[in-house]
């Protein structure tokens, strides 16, 4: 029981739940796979951002072994004092190659790799030119920077446009930033026209690829490789934790950048650095990625199979041109209702409602993997059918 002065989250988590948005953790048993165990019941998993499959590949755990073996359990420090170990910066100098850049460094998360690099290479005097749906790693490193924050549109390049304009006679540095593909909708950022917008005026150009690492361009290298961008993006910001299948995040750029991040990037200054066994799966994933493009083949061939199952049915996917299929509802506790009946009919399909998403905008947020069989998204489709009719989210058939 809280204290009196913490009663007042007791009333803020009955209010969720008045308004059917008060949610339970769901908990995983074993291993993250496309058809797996959560509060001991087996599901179809349309929820993961396991994209190829690697948080099992057997490559990665002997890499994680041996690293073990070899190195210990962890590095015992942060990076500036005695944490930076050797393994560490082969993983940096892999990422910086594949993602063909000078250089690179890694932090502990995706979203302390974006709150912490904004908010280090802005300050109160600068702008920030930012897509309203930009993740919220990027909105709270804009507002670390205490720079000022302009919002544009979501994917309005003119609207950036006009935005660098307004601002471009008074002093301090401009910011242009994007997500890739954005976690939510699932659609492309227009980076050939941001990128053409950010060098009229001068600003950097930052993006956040998490979503489209592993996914979009030669062997998954993201968003600047898919449109043939190289040398025209400033800061490249990449996840280890979703189709990589490890943990972290990283960030790609000059070196003039990185080693101004190792002296101002809070996150890298005051994080332990990560256990040589995450380091090394990390390593492996990248050698897959380019050893094993099937994967990524794969993973497109089921996506469109599976959307067009969704656009089959009469379901909403909205502008989604990714993996990241959204399944429109609309109210906040018919998303939710709708993806507690399709879990106890054998399907995992998060319900996402305010303040994840815009009031009005609930959705189930589906992602298929490289690793679903086409008989385990027939299931999954046939699942949403029955259950969608019956709850009044599909038209019942006649």
């Amino acid at each position: 029981m809280a204290r009196p002065q913490l009663r007042y989250l007791g009333e803020e988590l009955a209010k969720l739940e008045q308004k059917g948005l008060r949610f339970q953790l769901r908990v995983l048993e074993g291993e993250q796979k496309p058809v797996a165990v959560f509060d001991g019941r087996k599901v179809i998993n349309l929820s993961s951002n396991n994209y190829l499959g690697l948080t099992t590949h057997p490559r990665l755990r002997a890499a994680a072994h041996a690293a073990i073996d070899a190195e210990g359990v962890g590095s015992g420090a942060v990076r500036t004092i005695t944490g930076t170990m050797k393994i560490h910066m082969e993983l940096e100098r892999r990422i910086a190659e594949f993602k063909q850049t000078e250089a690179s460094v890694v932090f502990q998360s995706g979203f302390t790799a974006n709150a912490g690099t904004v908010s280090a290479v802005l300050g109160r005097e600068d702008f920030i030119i930012s897509d309203e749906l930009n993740h919220a790693s990027i909105i709270d490193g804009a507002r670390l920077s205490r720079a000022t924050i302009k919002v544009f549109p979501h994917r309005d390049a003119a609207a950036a446009d006009r935005l660098l304009a307004e601002v471009a006679g008074q002093p301090g540095r401009k910011l242009l930033i994007t997500d890739g593909v954005f976690s939510m909708d699932g659609d492309i950022a227009p980076l050939p026209a941001l990128c053409e917008i950010a060098e009229k005026h001068g600003a950097i150009m930052m993006v956040d690829d998490a979503h489209a690492s592993g996914v979009l361009g030669r062997a998954g290298r993201g968003t600047v490789d898919h449109f043939g961008l190289h040398g025209r993006v400033d800061i490249q910001v990449g996840t280890l934790s979703k189709a990589i299948g490890a943990l972290g995040g990283y960030v790609c750029g000059s070196r003039e950048l990185i080693e101004f991040l190792y002296h101002r990037g809070r996150p890298f200054l005051f994080s332990t650095s990560h256990p040589p066994s995450v380091a090394a799966t990390c390593l492996a994933a990248f050698d897959v990625l380019e050893q094993e493009p099937e994967r990524i083949e794969q993973l497109w061939e089921n996506t469109r199979f599976f959307k067009a199952g969704l656009k089959q049915l009469g379901f909403d996917t909205g502008a989604s041109e990714t993996p990241i299929t959204p399944i429109m509802v609309g109210e906040g506790r018919k998303a939710m209702e709708f993806s507690g009946a399709l879990f106890q009919a054998g399907l995992l399909a998060t319900g996402i409602a305010y303040p994840t998403v815009p009031e009005g905008k609930a959705r189930l947020r589906t992602i298929v993997t490289a690793t679903h069989t086409s008989e385990e998204l027939r299931q999954a489709l046939d699942i949403l059918d029955r259950v969608g009719r019956r709850l009044g989210v599909l038209p019942v058939a006649v």
